[in-house]
């Protein structure tokens, strides 16, 4: 399980990133894997952004993959806005699409 890489990336500009943090660490403890501190790292800049694709703040990437991917965001310092499988609108990912990532790791490692 050390194998897994969890990282969330942010913005200082964005509010949600500790209850993405929050979020990010029940859904470990559900997993079992509450063995796990998911890394964080700050994107800074325009140019940083657009660097590394980033798609707004918070981002849960799982072994490199986002666990919401957005399609047609563009790369900047913004905030995510992200759409719940019951329809409502959240600053942080759906936790099922969160636990369901972290599921598809645990199936990759194994394999």
């Amino acid at each position: 399980m050390a194998g897994i890489d969890i990282e969330l990336v942010w913005w200082k500009g964005c509010p949600s990133t500790e209850r993405a943090l929050q979020e990010l660490r029940q859904a470990l403890r559900e997993a079992g894997l509450e063995d796990i501190e998911p890394r964080t790292r700050e994107i800074r800049s325009e140019q940083e952004a657009r660097e590394a694709g980033f798609p707004g703040s918070p981002t849960i990437l799982i072994d490199g993959a986002d666990v919401a991917p957005a399609s047609g965001e563009p790369a900047g310092l913004s905030c995510r806005i992200y759409h719940r499988r019951d329809g409502r609108v959240s600053p942080t990912p759906d936790p099922d699409d969160v636990r369901e990532a972290l599921q598809r790791a645990l199936r990759e490692e194994v394999t």
